[in-house]
């Protein structure tokens, strides 16, 4: 027998008055209570989560005390969750999640008006809406189904009705909306269905075994049961007594401050208090307002409330996390106190970095190997977890493909690196799995390729020793399970199965384990029947108290309504509820929210503004804030001063003309630079930047003079064979980087002046020796040495035997000039103790035309530059390893564009 719900008021004593009526039923646990009996294994109880298991039959051990002696135990019910009841069951074949949204996918995307209607770009854009249509079946199987069951006429006719509530235009405008919503659940409405299962399964439980009659069953549950739940009672009741236990929400019990500010609490209206007896009638309430300036000040006033309570003893605190923004923070402060927090919600799996992994690889197939994700794949500690040497591979690679600007595609990031190294092994195994993502396949083909690339790429023992990689590891499993047989051959792209992947990844939960429950972090309905020693609400403000939900495609809350579904109204009504059970269940609740966000008020839940002026409207004290005065950390003061570092053992070996015009311009940047190495690697740019630039003219011009070298090419041939060199090398470089066509136009109207220039030359009797030529020199002192490296740009010699070094600039004739006048550039002379020998002269060589003209400049005095130079660095160098400081004493020009002006902190001190 199905009997009337036990209405229970909202309170701290919920469960120990639902224990004690249960034991002076007549018609339940009463005759074996009073008959000494301490064995209730024969009943059945259901309650709404596992965790009020525990208040259950805590509260039953102490309603046995008071109703017969104490003894040394007794023997409880049968306490579950239905959905722990029902997976208690033998288990029966259901359609996977990822098989059934992907079976109605395949559906959706044959017809074109439904990229149309939604404004879907490409088929993965109806996959999102696939989902939504299955969730709004589910609803609707939910709501309908008993009813149907009863009277197959009463869906179409509730469908109808709930239509009506449309205006006619827009029930014409939406009529295609409607009519594939109704499809759709018609068509997922069969023996698959998975809400109908459950339902079937339900309903099994209602019915007696051959050998075993139903236990008595107790329903608890803060709402009122959904039809399939009140279905299954009745169905129940049928064998066996049935108690159902909800709140009571009729009203005389619910404090008077709750029902005056919010009398849509009670079932039924009540009549107002009288004036004469409002006030005295009315409790002070037990909560406390915490209002706070910003996001930093609600978290730091929260962590503070947080940790005083656990300093007064309370082991048993809950936050309820309607901010979840001012949560994680709020979280990261009492984790930086070395105070754990138990996420009840969790998170999703897709914000983990075992599913950052997966994301990575997929960016890497879409994008062809590009650059950026390619290296974001490649420093995941997923990939090639069992490496010994994988971060010097990954190094290597960076630095590689950062100083040769490589921005992506399999081919040009491969010949980089020389075959047989480490770092192209590692990019070539990537490579080879990227190239079976490709194509159509089957969900199976599709699995069985994740599968391959876990193995592959070293990456199944990393997920398996992640305790999120593990569940990673489990949705791929399921993600190819049982569909070889069940896709009917359908084929999806990699974009349709990376979608998938992402959908499943951003619905699946990851909750990590929870070893410490004293702060238990939980949304305001997971607090439902629940009591804690106290209770800190984050977000009671109005855009999160109450919580603001999206109506889905067209069903407007009239809609929702007819046909017995949740509703914007209704949701929000039972959240006002669960506010108001918290607010009785617990003693001590503190509410906290910003008050200002982005510049902007943000003011307090409405909910609150109405308490508050009931209070007022009694006469009594406004609801008490709370404010933390947070300690101060008083810092001494300490100017800061230019940095001068000295460190004589960190004295470099190696020395290049760029490194000593550093050690010129700011012997602070030379320190951070060749001293601690701390070097800034090259940006990736899909554009050719100026050094692409001169790194192509230098080729060009290597192999030019060396043509001319080898064949005595005559003159008025040599326009043709520079522009024929000039196009294979731009050709490639165009291939690479179509925006480089820009810089071959600069060159080909350099290429007439410089021609001029170098037959000119020619004919003053210098002549082409060497190119690109790499040289070390040692340059000794008494007490040590250091050696000079380098490379020669170009290397003359005229009749005489005299040599000169040339160094090509992309710069222009007068600037290089005025380079040269300053004294402040050492590049030249540097290349002349490079050498090791006597160079009678030294040139910069302009390639960047003037006046249509272009030549080059000498250094003055080049020898005596030389000696000058030889004595500095020898000097220089001297000092420097016998603790000379480094000061950061650069001029504007130099800090201008350093890069370790972060370091110095220049315009700090200065």
């Amino acid at each position: 027998m199905l009997h009337s719900p036990l209405l229970i008021s909202p309170s701290v004593d919920f469960w120990p008055q639902t224990a004690a009526a249960l034991l002076d039923a007549d018609h339940m646990l009463g005759a074996a209570a009073r008959a000494g009996s301490r064995d209730f294994s024969g009943y059945q109880v259901v309650v709404p989560a596992f965790s009020h298991a525990v208040h259950w039959r805590t509260a039953l051990a102490q309603a046995l005390q008071r109703h017969a002696p104490p003894q040394a135990g007794f023997i409880p019910p049968r306490i579950n969750t239905m959905a722990g009841w029902l997976a208690m069951q033998p288990p029966q074949p259901q359609q996977d999640d990822s098989e059934r949204l992907m079976q109605l996918y395949a559906q959706l995307r044959q017809h074109g008006w439904l990229k149309k209607m939604f404004t879907a770009r490409r088929n993965t854009d109806l996959l999102p809406l696939a989902q939504t249509l299955l969730s709004l079946s589910d609803e609707l199987t939910q709501a309908l189904l008993p009813a149907m069951e009863r009277a197959p006429g009463d869906a179409d006719e509730r469908w109808q009705a709930a239509l009506a509530q449309l205006s006619p235009s827009a029930r014409s405008m939406l009529s295609d909306e409607a009519q594939l919503v109704w499809s759709i659940w018609q068509s997922q409405l069969d023996g698959n269905d998975k809400t109908a299962q459950r339902y079937a399964r339900m309903l099994a439980l209602a019915r007696p075994g051959a050998h075993a009659p139903l236990a008595p069953l107790m329903w608890i549950s803060p709402v009122a049961p959904e039809p399939m739940e009140l279905a299954f009672l009745e169905a129940y009741g049928e064998h066996a007594e049935v108690q159902p236990v909800q709140i009571d929400w009729r009203g005389p019990d619910i404090p008077l401050l709750y029902r005056t500010a919010w009398p849509e609490l009670c079932d039924t209206p009540l009549a107002p208090a009288p004036d004469d007896l409002f006030a005295p009638q009315m409790d002070a309430p037990t909560l406390a307002l915490c209002p706070a300036a910003s996001l930093e000040d609600a978290s730091l006033q929260s962590a503070q409330v947080v940790l005083d309570w656990l300093r007064q003893g309370k082991n048993d605190i809950a936050v309820v996390a309607q901010d979840r923004v001012s949560a994680r923070r709020l979280r990261a402060l009492l984790e930086r106190a070395q105070v754990s927090v138990a996420d009840e919600t969790g998170w999703k799996l897709s914000t983990t970095r075992a599913a950052a992994a997966m994301a990575a690889w997929c960016d890497v197939v879409t994008s062809r190997g590009e650059t950026t994700a390619l290296l974001d794949l490649l420093k995941s500690p997923f990939i090639f977890a069992g490496m010994a040497d994988k971060s010097a591979a990954v190094m290597q690679i960076e630095w590689q493909l950062r100083r040769e600007n490589i921005s992506g595609e399999w081919r040009s990031v491969q010949a980089v690196f020389k075959d047989g190294s480490l770092a192209a092994g590692v990019l070539q195994a990537v490579a080879a799995q990227a190239a079976l993502f490709d194509g159509r396949k089957t969900l199976a083909d599709w699995s069985a390729c994740a599968q391959q690339l876990l193995d592959a790429l070293d990456m199944r023992d990393a997920f398996a020793q992640d305790i999120a990689g593990q569940q990673v590891l489990q949705l791929l499993d399921d993600l190819g399970a049982r569909q070889a047989d069940a896709d009917g051959g359908e084929l999806f792209s990699f974009a349709e199965w990376r979608a998938l992947l992402n959908l499943q990844l951003d619905a699946v939960t990851f909750m990590p384990p929870i070893t410490d429950r004293r702060i238990v972090m939980l949304p305001l309905n997971g607090a439902r029947l629940r009591n804690f020693d106290a209770v800190l609400v984050i977000g009671a403000d109005a855009e999160h108290l109450p919580s603001q939900p999206q109506e889905t495609l067209f069903f407007s809350n009239a809609v929702r309504h007819e046909l017995g579904l949740p509703t914007r109204l209704s949701r929000q009504h039972q959240q006002l509820r669960d506010l108001t059970e918290l607010l009785c269940a617990n003693r001590e609740v503190v509410l906290c929210w910003q008050t200002h966000k982005d510049g902007e008020p943000n003011p307090k839940s409405p909910w609150l503004e109405r308490l508050e002026l009931c209070l007022a409207k009694a006469g009594m004290e406004p609801l008490r804030e709370l404010r933390h005065d947070l300690p101060l950390h008083e810092l001494l003061a300490a100017p800061s001063t230019m940095p001068a570092p000295s460190a004589a053992e960190l004295t470099p070996a190696r020395l290049s003309a760029s490194a000593y015009n550093r050690l010129v311009a700011c012997p602070y940047q030379f320190f951070a630079q060749h001293m601690l190495r701390v070097n800034v690697m090259d940006e990736l740019s899909d554009m050719p930047e100026k050094r692409d630039y001169g790194g192509w003219l230098h080729e060009i011009l290597m192999k030019y003079h060396e043509a001319l070298r080898d064949a005595k090419t005559p003159v008025e041939q040599r326009a043709a064979l520079l522009a024929t060199i000039s196009d294979e090398v731009f050709g490639k470089a165009i291939r690479e980087h179509p925006a480089a066509l820009g810089y071959e136009a600069r060159w080909r109207k350099v290429m007439p002046a410089y021609l001029v220039w170098a037959n000119e030359r020619e004919s003053l009797g210098w002549h082409f020796v060497l190119g690109e030529l790499p040289l070390q020199h040692a340059l000794a002192w008494p007490d040590g040495g250091i050696e000079l490296y380098g490379r020669l740009d170009r290397v003359d010699e005229n009749a005489e035997g005299e040599r000169a070094v040339l160094d090509y600039k992309t710069s222009s004739l007068p600037s290089l000039a005025a380079k040269l006048r300053n004294a402040e550039d050492h590049q030249l002379p540097f290349y002349g103790l490079l050498s090791g020998q006597t160079m009678a002269a030294a040139h910069y060589v302009a390639l960047e035309p003037y006046r249509d003209k272009t030549g080059d400049v000498a250094a003055p005095d080049f020898e005596a530059q030389q000696q000058a130079l030889q004595q500095q660095i020898i000097t220089v160098m001297q000092a420097i390893g016998n603790d000379a400081p480094l000061p950061a004493n650069g001029i504007e020009s130099v800090c201008q564009y350093c890069e370790v002006r972060g370091l110095c902190r220049k315009g700090v001190w200065q």
